[in-house]
């Protein structure tokens, strides 16, 4: 099967596309874009997270569940939206904390394009997702895909910052090595959670810290 994604993904990842989970997905998607209702990203950017940031480039990955589903928002990086978008309640925090953290503000919009091509891969568990209707793709095979992604990470690559906020993030990579990576834990940035243990973790100067100790650029946040 041929999936637009960039070459060094598409090599790593090569089996899953052929397995019957992947093929049933596709199918779900194909369909869902092409049955007129409204699905978020636009479908060049499924794979906008990877495309940004090869294989070989990850030095940071943060997790979220699934894309925004209002209109312009979502374009297929995790806790992202579009230019010229108002920004929502968790990239609000996520800005705050590291303003809090590193002592200067972040970027003044709500696109994460730049962090992506600093080698940060922003990857949502979920891909797409149907106008208005949150975790509306969930358990259609998305999941499975990206579980393979972080195992595909842990097993070639090392030295990677996993920021894991929430139970959600930090169930998904349960299985990436500590000893070979930096794991770093928190609750979710989200205005219900933030005050219990996000705001304070100190998460963008210490992976920053654990980057420039293994000889890697830090990344301007």
């Amino acid at each position: 099967m041929d999936v637009k994604i960039e070459e060094s993904w598409k090599q790593a990842l090569s089996s899953e596309f052929e397995k019957d989970y992947f093929i049933k997905l596709t199918n779900f998607v194909r369909e869902e874009y092409q049955s007129g209702k409204k699905i978020f990203p636009p479908a060049k950017n499924i794979f906008n997270a990877f495309n940004l940031c090869p294989l070989d480039k990850v030095k940071v990955v943060i997790i979220g569940q699934d894309p925004y589903h209002e209109p312009n928002q979502a374009h297929g990086l995790c806790f992202s939206v579009q230019q010229g978008v108002a920004l929502p309640p968790s990239l609000q925090n996520i800005y705050k904390e590291i303003e809090s953290d590193l002592g200067h503000k972040s970027l003044t919009q709500g696109d994460l394009s730049k962090w992506g091509a600093q080698g940060v891969l922003l990857l949502n568990s979920t891909l797409t997702v149907q106008a208005h209707q949150a975790a509306s793709h969930t358990g259609k095979g998305w999941e499975t895909f990206t579980d393979a992604v972080i195992h595909t990470l842990a097993s070639q690559r090392k030295n990677i910052v996993y920021l894991l906020w929430g139970s959600y993030a930090q169930k998904k990579a349960a299985f990436v090595n500590p000893q070979e990576n930096l794991i770093l834990k928190s609750v979710h940035p989200s205005p219900l959670a933030a005050h219990r243990g996000f705001f304070g973790n100190h998460h963008f100067s210490k992976a920053n810290d654990y980057l420039k100790a293994h000889y890697l650029t830090p990344i301007e946040w």
